[in-house]
């Protein structure tokens, strides 16, 4: 014979058939925007481990260069002008002018904090050159195996993830910029539910980003728009 349930064991209905239960599912952003592409993890479980993929650092060959040309340029003509002296010859003409220059001109002189401006100048752009890592155009992939390093092109990726867009039924057109840490989507559609559109559109991105095997976990921002009517 069947009593009324125990409370200590439930009621024997799903949490989602009792009454006051919240559901689980997510309500839809009332701004139009997909959550799913903002909380999605490209990087699976079994990739997580190994060597940490930092960003690729710039060799800078032309910076460097120029600096040394300036700098062996300078420092020949300097040395060059020494021995003369040292010769008995007459300094050159550029070392005396600069000599009595510098001896008459005030230090708040124009020409004088002109020039100490462009030096600070130069020498924060060479420090800047030495501490950043440079080649943002660049995005580290994951590092599978220790001693392998792979980086994407942002342009290229981009156009990946456009061709991707491109896919979906519906989508007119699309426009895909990869940035460092975000991806931003704006397409047009022609047909079909905005929404369904987005919906679409939000996994097929999602997907091309973990496919592409990126290091990071860059957001996603994703827009879907009719095509503006001429006249």
């Amino acid at each position: 014979m069947s009593g009324p349930p125990d409370p200590r064991y439930g009621t024997g209905r799903p949490p989602e058939d009792r009454p006051g239960a919240e559901s689980d599912v997510p309500a839809p952003d009332p701004s139009g925007a997909s959550a799913s592409s903002a909380t999605y993890d490209p990087v699976p479980a079994r990739h997580r481990r190994g060597a940490r993929a930092g960003r690729f650092w710039s060799v800078r060959r032309v910076p460097a260069a120029l600096l040394a040309l300036v700098v062996l340029g300078g420092t020949g003509l300097l040395l060059y002008d020494v021995a003369a002296v040292r010769a008995g010859r007459p300094a050159m003409r550029w070392r005396r002018v600069l000599a009595r220059e510098l001896a008459d001109r005030p230090l708040h002189d124009v020409w004088v904090l002109t020039g100490a401006a462009l030096a600070v100048a130069i020498g924060l752009w060479l420090l800047v050159l030495a501490l950043s890592p440079g080649l943002r155009g660049l995005l580290p992939m994951r590092r599978d195996r220790r001693g392998v390093r792979a980086g994407i092109d942002r342009s290229a990726a981009a156009l990946v993830l456009r061709d991707r867009a491109l896919e979906v039924s519906g989508v007119r057109s699309a426009r895909v910029r990869v940035g460092r840490g975000r991806v931003r989507v704006r397409a047009v559609s022609h047909f079909r539910g905005l929404d369904d559109v987005r919906a679409d559109l939000d996994t097929v991105i999602g997907t091309g980003i973990g496919e592409l095997g990126l290091a990071g976990a860059p957001r996603v921002s994703l827009s879907v728009r009719r095509p503006t009517r001429k006249g």
